[in-house]
């Protein structure tokens, strides 16, 4: 259940109160950081850094950085139904008892955000990238954002799509005006992944026709594989008295 407080704010923008609606129907520990929101929305960092910091100056966010017992840091997300009373009021912990109100608080939903993993590149997903400005001068990507796509370009090869069809597919029908390039191709990447495509038959072998040859009775250039006449001349001499 989202409040209207959430739904119908007069100082949040449609955009903070997208985002806020989205993470609070995912569940405990979806990935709602920057990348992951830049990833599934077309609206590029810099609009969905402004409202993540827009929902925690209205108290609807918290993200703290926390030191896991490996002793890596990484960056809690806190989503509250209900907001804050006021900014300088300390976040209840996600673990306290509910209180006995007609509308008690909920338990913040603890999201972390973890360290993204590795993963194998195909040694042409970033040639690809790199040429898109062929079919669109605007998708000329930054190094970082080559980087950051390459992994999804690589599970397209390896699933055995053509380059070509690849970038067919990622710059037809672009949006107008085209703000966000590399947003616009991470979400496609991740909606329009084929299924593993099936291996194409080996090609059958191509039968070369028999090279010319002179006819011995009638000079005529006729197809076979050895030297000899025509099938409209006699055969000579020797072999009509060998028959």
């Amino acid at each position: 259940m989202i409040g209207n407080h959430l739904l119908q704010h007069h100082e949040l923008s449609a955009t903070a109160i997208g985002v806020a609606s989205y993470i609070q129907s995912l569940p405990e520990g979806a990935p709602v950081g920057i990348r992951a929101l830049v990833a599934r929305f077309p609206e590029g960092e810099m609009r969905m850094s402004a409202a993540l910091r827009e929902l925690e100056r209205h108290g609807y966010l918290e993200r703290r950085r926390e030191r896991l017992e490996s002793g890596r840091v990484v960056t809690r997300t806190y989503s509250y139904n209900k907001p804050l009373t006021t900014p300088d009021e300390p976040p209840p912990p996600p673990d306290r008892e509910p209180v006995p109100d007609p509308e008690p608080d909920p338990e913040p939903q603890r999201i972390t955000d973890p360290e993204p993993t590795p993963q194998p590149v195909h040694p042409g997903a970033a040639d690809l990238l790199a040429n898109l400005r062929r079919y669109d001068p605007r998708l000329l990507l930054a190094e970082r954002d080559v980087q950051r796509l390459a992994p999804g370009v690589s599970a397209w090869l390896d699933r055995g799509a053509d380059p070509e069809a690849i970038g067919l597919a990622l710059t037809t029908n672009l949006p107008e005006p085209l703000r966000s390039p590399a947003s616009v191709l991470a979400y496609r990447l991740k909606a329009l992944l084929p299924p593993h495509l099936p291996q194409a038959p080996a090609p059958s072998p191509i039968r070369r026709p028999d090279p010319f040859q002179t006819c011995d009775g009638c000079d005529r250039a006729f197809r076979s594989p050895h030297p000899g006449r025509c099938r409209d001349c006699p055969p000579p001499p020797e072999v009509r008295a060998a028959a």
